[in-house]
């Protein structure tokens, strides 16, 4: 597949869908000159309500597949992925990985003047406790809260709606004296403003999307290409669907491949070979 650009380097990024688009819109901001390649699972979207071994099993899949590609980093811009894979995909990935949930942590420990600190979030993401123990080992006094119907609202284009404002408002009645609130899921910028005015001024707004960009462009020496980076889409559900959703998140720039689920099942991490040997 000639897509790497010659001296080039190439970021993987993946999702269980659409929302990770939102990370892929933040590292080509830091990182122009970059190549990436964007696989979104939205065959088997959503992640944050199967088994953490399932997910572990769908991630290693589409690691495999990203590095047989050769991407020099891999990006999990999923938090339900990161929460229960990443330890694994450290492991047995022959190239750095990110996943969005330590940046997010590193960057409310640096805002928060209270030690006071929030947490919202998908089932999966909340009651992993990923969040809330990589907090409290910093010595943060943690409020989590999974909120299930916040990434529905977003794909339906609904983020600065009144319904939208309802919905937050109901999940968020129950927080305590908090300074500092992590969005900790990859849909919540796109109710930045929503959510902003429901906690006020005085609370400030972690986002796991620039946090995890802020990482791994600091991470990865820069390209001194004047050309601008090229993206790449890989959908394991219908290319069509993929592009009217992300048209509500900001828009889709590159060629759409659409990659049936029965491929990945193909990729072992433990069969790559690590670059340089």
């Amino acid at each position: 597949m000639a897509f790497n650009s010659p001296h080039r380097r190439t970021i993987g990024v993946f999702d269980s869908g659409v929302g990770g688009l939102t990370v892929l819109q933040a590292l080509r901001r830091r990182m122009p000159h970059h190549d990436f390649l964007y696989l979104g699972d939205t065959a088997r979207v959503p992640y944050g309500r199967k088994p953490p071994e399932m997910v572990v099993e769908f991630a290693q899949g589409i690691a495999g597949f990203l590095c047989s590609l050769g991407v020099d980093g891999l990006v999990v811009a999923c938090n339900t992925a990161s929460a229960v894979a990443l330890p694994r995909l450290e492991e047995r990935c022959p190239v750095p990985v990110w996943g969005v949930i330590d940046p997010g942590v590193a960057a409310a420990t640096r805002v928060t003047k209270t030690g006071s600190v929030g947490v919202i979030g998908t089932k999966a993401t909340i009651g992993s406790g990923a969040y809330q123990r990589r907090l409290e080992a910093r010595g943060a006094r943690v409020w989590a809260h999974a909120c299930p119907m916040l990434v529905h609202t977003v794909e339906e284009g609904l983020a600065e709606s009144a319904e939208a404002e309802l919905l937050v408002r109901h999940y968020l009645q129950s927080r305590p004296d908090i300074d500092t609130l992590i969005m900790g899921c990859t849909h919540y910028p796109l109710l930045r403003r929503t959510i902003q005015r429901v906690v006020g001024d005085g609370v400030t707004l972690v986002d796991s999307a620039e946090a995890i960009a802020e990482a791994v462009s600091s991470s990865v020496a820069s390209d001194e290409h004047s050309a601008e980076g090229r993206v790449r889409h890989f959908v394991t559900g219908d290319a069509a669907a993929f592009a009217h959703t992300a048209r509500v998140i900001g828009g889709v720039e590159g060629e759409i491949t659409v990659l049936p689920v029965s491929e990945l099942a193909a990729y072992e991490l433990s069969a790559i070979t690590p670059v340089g040997e």
